[in-house]
């Protein structure tokens, strides 16, 4: 049986050794943090990645913490005129097989880490280096732990030491765009009347996202604007709500709402990275953001990570005597869709943030007549079952 080393106890992490237990390999979770959690507020998971989760027996659980989201409303910043709406509930459930939620990450990570034997989850485990040795590589962890395995998975984030290991230092662009992240309390909005649907805000060099968690308990909200000079990546920093509510000056009452009621907010820079020229090494390879980091403005990142498990699992479950192969083959596979989804989310960042004038109209006019969030435009994304490779 091949013995599996998943680094990194997030979304993407536990997703993967799920997946590759149930494909019938020995796997072992290792995460550097003292305990399984996930920095942040929200996040969304599309049918692409909820159908693979499913599979993992945690539906029961996703329906009772999750929120699942009518549509997607996209508007205009002052007025609040509809620019796009489409389908996000049973209607996308019936065409594709699986539902569209929204959770907070934490309880996301926690359901994941809950359907692990937690004999297989072991936390205060700081990769420290990579030991390549014939059919297995050797790793090491700063509490003076070495352990054997016949495949390494690196699924230890933006900031991935497996990455590092294996390439070097990366070098990240600051975007320009600064992110301030809220998480309101349902009863601090409850008079702004808000529906279950994901929300986009479009406006001048700046936009804002807010979406139902947390069984509907919070609103997490997250507002991002162009030209800020806050450069650090930590999602940990905390803010002012005056410099949120001076930035979204002449915003909508709604928008301007959620700021006001935020009970306290976090800032971090938006930055890309270019696109590694390889995943794999040998019998060592990435995951999700620790090889191929995305801008929000998709919201694909997990779900990404969550279909690169699932791939995983499937490649090397069929081909366990060829472990570097299987490796090769998922990057073959796994890497034309992930850097799609990078360049989209790079395109919406401009798209999102035009100033009013002939490309914003331009822009307006094509998602009122073509929508690209229509269940047709959107089924190369939502349709796509990443362990289906063999």
């Amino acid at each position: 049986m091949i013995r599996v080393a998943v680094i990194g106890g997030g979304i993407g992490g536990l997703s993967a050794a799920l997946a590759l237990r149930r494909a019938g390999l020995d796997v072992q979770v290792y995460e550097q943090a003292p305990r399984i959690t996930e920095i942040g507020a929200g996040i969304q998971i599309s049918p692409n990645a909820s159908r693979l989760l499913h599979r993992l027996g945690v539906r029961d659980a996703m329906d009772r913490i999750g929120v699942l989201p009518k549509g997607v409303h996209q508007r205009r910043w002052d007025d609040g005129r509809t620019l796009q709406r489409a389908p996000l509930g049973p209607e996308v459930e019936a065409a594709f097989g699986a539902p569209y939620y929204h959770f907070h990450r934490a309880d996301l990570a926690n359901l994941l880490a809950d359907a692990m034997p937690p004999e297989r989850l072991h936390i205060s485990h700081k990769l420290v280096g990579l030991e390549p040795r014939g059919e297995r590589v050797v790793v090491i962890f700063d509490n003076g732990q070495r352990v054997e395995a016949d495949a390494v998975i690196g699924a230890d984030g933006i900031h991935s030491r497996v990455r590092a290991a294996l390439y070097g230092p990366e070098k990240p662009r600051f975007t320009g765009c600064v992110a301030w992240r809220g998480l309101v309390p349902a009863e601090r909005v409850r008079h702004l009347d808000i529906e279950v649907v994901s929300h986009n805000w479009m406006g001048p060099a700046a936009h804002v996202v807010h979406y139902w968690v947390a069984s509907g308990r919070f609103m997490n909200v997250v507002c991002v604007v162009e030209r800020g000079d806050w450069t650090k990546e930590s999602w940990t920093d905390r803010g002012e709500v005056a410099d949120v509510l001076a930035r979204y000056e002449g915003w909508h009452p709604m928008v301007r709402g959620l700021i006001e009621a935020f009970p306290e907010t976090y800032i971090w820079a938006l930055h890309d990275r270019d696109q590694l020229p390889q995943w794999s090494d040998g019998r060592v390879t990435l995951l999700g953001d620790a090889c191929h980091p995305m801008l929000p403005m998709m919201a694909q990142g997990a779900a990404q990570a969550i279909e690169d498990g699932a791939a995983l699992a499937s490649l090397l479950a069929a081909t366990p005597d060829d472990v570097p192969g299987a490796l090769k083959r998922y990057e073959a596979v796994r890497k034309p869709r992930a850097s799609r989804l990078q360049e989209l989310s790079r395109a919406n960042r401009v798209r999102f943030h035009l100033p009013d004038g002939p490309e914003q109209a331009k822009r307006d006019e094509a998602m009122r007549n073509v929508g690209d969030r229509s269940l047709a435009n959107i089924a190369w994304l939502y349709e796509h079952d990443s362990a289906a490779l063999t």
